[in-house]
């Protein structure tokens, strides 16, 4: 009653007494166990735990449990948490086990359940990347705006261009400004009809700033419990040609000046062709001749090993996104960075460029537990090259260990008493590690 397994075993380490208490221990072939050395009764890989078992327990520290698997029937693992202490002047040990066969059950749930959130979330980033290449390229002006204030929250550039907006604000101006303010109304009396309705008919209307007559047509959607319209603008008479080549060329280059993220040209042999405002400050550069024909190693990378890598794989697939690596600075800062490169190959002279996207110090913050562990399979792969295996590996088991505390708090409803039973702890044991987590009051083991 006291344990799913206790042995008795003499000096020698051969198991004298026994007894189950166990459904998956208590069977014929674990009962043949009498008379064996406890060595013999465990997996190759737990043999070492057996021995240190059994040296502590002759010791006069304190003993410190541990876990051993037992080959159980069918060829099924039974992990078993043992403690073990001498007993008598023959030296004699008594271990005492619990059976972790539910723990590692619910621990292998949890691992799926993340796994399956993970790709979760890289289906819908990958659906995100396409709505938005879509909306950007789409040559029908789209504006989308919130439903209650009538704020616009999003417009492609067709839609800034149409509307001869492209050097003004658009995001937060209210989207009745955009029509002549003769025919505002009849766009609200619409706005009106599709918040009601969900649909109406479209409507005419004249641009503000080049009098152009649109056919307007407005849908409703919701997202993030929040109503917003999707304006579409249709042109009556057909646009005149586009502009010059020229002109879209030398806007890109602005865009590429004036982009908060750091974006980089090189040669092939990694030598900077050019880089905007944004790479310069991260990299503590006054001015872009500082950089041109320099190496790009001198700044990105950790002792030339993550370049490498980066540019091994830019060259294999053509690009290359998420890359986790260091921006180090002139002065010594040090920055994490996240990049996406290209490697364009067709033009005359073949380049690469880099986007580089500071990581923002409240994500890795929020990402981390209390004591700054990783909390996703994609967070510890990122741990590779920067902390040493041994590290990360016992990181891997407190966060199993912090999932499984915290799954049983949520299956219990947060009921400290029933979480212990469940996990199989002393409920001295579950305050010890929620303080360790962070998940509980300081006063919850007065309480």
């Amino acid at each position: 009653m006291a344990a799913d397994v206790a042995l008795v075993i003499d000096g020698e380490g051969v198991i004298e007494d026994l007894s189950f208490g166990s459904d998956m221990l208590s069977n014929d072939e674990h009962r043949d166990w009498l008379g064996r050395p406890w060595i013999d009764t465990v997996t190759a890989e737990s043999r070492p735990k057996v021995e240190q078992l059994l040296r502590d327990a002759a010791g006069d520290g304190p003993a410190r449990g541990r876990e051993v698997n037992h080959q159980g029937s069918g060829g099924q693992i039974v992990p078993v948490r043992y403690a073990a202490l001498r007993v008598g002047g023959e030296g004699r040990v008594v271990a005492v086990g619990r059976d972790l066969t539910a723990l590692a059950d619910l621990q292998q749930q949890l691992i799926r359940a993340q796994q399956s959130m993970e790709r979760e979330y890289a289906r819908l980033r990958h659906a995100e990347t396409r709505y938005r290449l879509l909306f950007q390229i789409s040559s029908e002006a789209v504006l989308i705006a919130d439903a209650m204030s009538q704020k616009v929250v999003d417009a492609n550039p067709a839609a800034t261009e149409l509307t001869g907006a492209a050097n003004v604000r658009m995001i937060g101006r209210d989207v009745l400004d955009v029509f002549n303010p003769d025919d505002r109304e009849s766009v609200r009396q619409l706005l009106t009809e599709v918040r009601f309705a969900g649909r109406a008919d479209g409507v005419r209307a004249r641009l503000a700033r080049s009098g152009a007559e649109m056919v307007v047509s407005a849908s409703l959607f919701r997202q993030e419990n929040t109503a917003h319209y999707l304006l579409r603008l249709t042109p009556l008479i057909a646009t005149t040609a586009p502009p010059p080549m020229s002109r879209h060329r030398t806007s890109v280059q602005e865009v590429v000046e004036a982009l908060p993220d750091s974006f980089v040209v090189t040669a092939p042999d990694r030598r900077i062709l050019s880089a905007n405002r944004a790479f310069l400050d991260l990299a503590q550069i006054a001015t872009e001749q500082q950089v041109r024909g320099e190496l790009l190693d001198r700044w990105v990378g950790r002792a030339g090993v993550d370049l490498n890598v980066l540019m091994a794989n830019l060259r294999e697939h053509g690009s290359i996104r998420s890359f986790g690596t260091v921006v180090r600075g002139e002065y010594g800062t040090m920055e994490d960075v996240e990049v996406s490169a290209v490697a364009a190959r067709d033009g005359e002279e073949p380049c690469y460029g880099f986007v580089l996207r500071p990581i923002a110090r409240a994500l890795v913050a929020e990402a981390k537990s209390a004591e700054g562990l990783p909390r996703s399979v994609e967070q510890l792969t990122e741990l590779v090259g920067r902390v040493p295996l041994r590290e990360i590996v016992r990181d891997t088991t407190d966060i199993i260990e912090r999932l499984c505390v915290e799954a049983a708090l949520q299956m219990t409803g947060d009921n400290r008493a029933s979480a212990s039973q469940l996990l199989g702890l002393s409920r001295q044991s579950l305050y010890a590690k929620l303080r360790r987590y962070g998940l509980g009051d300081e006063h919850d083991e007065e309480s």
